[in-house]
């Protein structure tokens, strides 16, 4: 599985490295920080591959770490916070589950408390409450002791980690010390050193997965627990081993999100992430009055015919037409940005020798739709219609989440940088499909 890397800038300027990989429900990892650098921990075993089978998995080097900015001084839940809104800002999610591990989990917990309208999921893993009790224990306090031995510290954490020494801890202690920086640790244990979200515990109204691993030091091993019984609707999973505990992390975050951990198979679920389409026909009013409704309305049965044709070849289902236009869902992001392709080649096709030329502008984007009635709602639908807003005649127009989610399959795409969208409080960045050049099937060699 490919790892897309990407940049954005958090509101107090700090430059957050995030990536995407996988296709389905957008799950924000935040990892252990201030050791996090997402980029170097994806290509260390299957565990990556096997988590983004049936959904897409977001990681993020958290600010001090990593790819991301280190020079950095506040540390706080809340500047922390920051780093995930800019992610998901960047993405154009306005709903996901959120997978918090070790230090992390105290910012995830946070943060599903202050925004339990962004959160679908919450996924807690080896996760601790207090950030003072976890400091003080005896391991993290022997640690604190070799702090100003940067390479005894990091030998020692991956010694420790391992349970054995030799190349494979040697190497593991380079990677602890590729992820962050002495001052970057000292700055951000002082504010862990603040933290403490026991008492938003009980409100937390996501669903919720607590993952505890029996053995692992440093933690209580009641902590687990004590958090599952404060959270409203959580369920707790303690882990024994490491190879077993692998597949026992995968198969609980499947059966959690009811995504599973295989590749689809008949009668499974389908998810709730969906990508939208909305077309439109330019200068619509302007045919009208110019051929009258007789003449005009056939150029739109035209448009009609064309539309749900492409739609049932690319798998698309039709949600509604609005007389000008159309409003599809499909299952795959791919298959929704061939889908826009095609129309556009269908209808360049029949412009050529058309007496009255139809174009179409296409919006694209995905995300977690509200479905009732037969039709879709929420944000995830608006924004597909205000990107769509933005474009002319002959264009297809995506969000950032779908340039993510289609990224290494050969479309060619052109950055039209961001753009202020009715309703929405930020930029949001958008991209053009280039089609034009585009092989049969959609995709280019751009």
């Amino acid at each position: 599985m490919e790892l897309n890397m990407r940049y954005t800038v958090t509101a107090d300027g700090v430059r957050i490295a995030f990536a995407t990989a996988g296709l389905g429900v957008p799950v924000i990892r935040a990892p252990f920080a201030p050791f996090s650098h997402c980029q170097l921990e994806w290509r260390q075993g299957t565990f990556f591959e096997r988590l983004c089978r049936r959904r897409m998995i977001v990681p993020f080097d958290p600010r001090g770490s990593g790819l991301s900015d280190r020079n950095v001084e506040d540390y706080s839940l809340e500047a922390r916070a920051l780093d995930i809104d800019a992610v998901a800002a960047t993405l154009g999610l306005s709903r996901f589950v959120l997978h918090g591990i070790g230090s992390s989990g105290a910012l995830v917990i946070s943060y599903a408390a202050r925004h339990p309208e962004r959160v679908s999921h919450l996924i807690l893993d080896d996760a601790f409450v207090n950030g003072r009790a976890y400091l003080s224990s005896p391991q993290n306090a022997a640690y604190v002791r070799l702090s100003q031995d940067w390479d005894a510290l990091t030998e020692n954490m991956a010694f420790t980690s391992l349970g054995y020494g030799g190349e494979e801890a040697r190497r593991y202690a380079e990677y602890l010390r590729a992820c962050t920086t002495p001052a970057a640790l000292a700055k951000w244990s002082a504010a862990q050193a603040q933290v403490d979200v026991t008492e938003l515990l009980p409100l937390v109204e996501a669903p919720t997965l607590i993952l505890q691993h029996r053995d692992m030091r440093g933690l209580r091993p009641d902590e687990g627990r004590e958090i599952a019984t404060r959270i409203p609707n959580a369920r707790l999973a303690v882990l024994e081993g490491k190879q077993s505990a692998v597949d026992s992390v995968l198969s609980a975050i499947g059966d959690f999100l009811g995504d599973g951990d295989a590749p689809p198979v008949p009668g499974h679920r389908p998810s709730a992430f969906r990508t939208i389409v909305f077309t439109d026909v330019e200068g619509h009013t302007e045919m009208l009055q110019r051929l009258g409704d007789k003449a005009g309305r056939a150029v739109l049965r035209d448009h009609e015919r064309i539309t749900r044709e492409i739609l049932r070849a690319h798998d698309g289902t039709e949600v509604k037409s609005m007389g000008d236009g159309f409003m599809a869902s499909f299952d795959s992001a791919t298959s929704a940005v061939e889908c826009a392709i095609a129309l556009q080649r269908a209808f360049a096709a029949r412009n050529e020798s058309a007496a009255d030329p139809i174009r179409v502008r296409v919006g694209v984007n995905a995300g977690e739709p509200i479905a009732e009635d037969a039709d879709l709602f929420g944000t995830a639908v608006t924004m597909a219609s205000r990107v769509m807003s933005q474009g002319r005649g002959g264009e297809i127009l995506v969000s950032e989440v779908v340039r993510s989610l289609v990224a290494g399959k050969g479309f060619g795409f052109a950055d039209r940088g961001a753009v202020a969208l009715k309703g929405y409080p930020e930029p949001v960045r958008i991209y053009e499909v280039r089609w034009e050049g585009a092989a049969e099937g959609g995709r280019g060699g751009y």
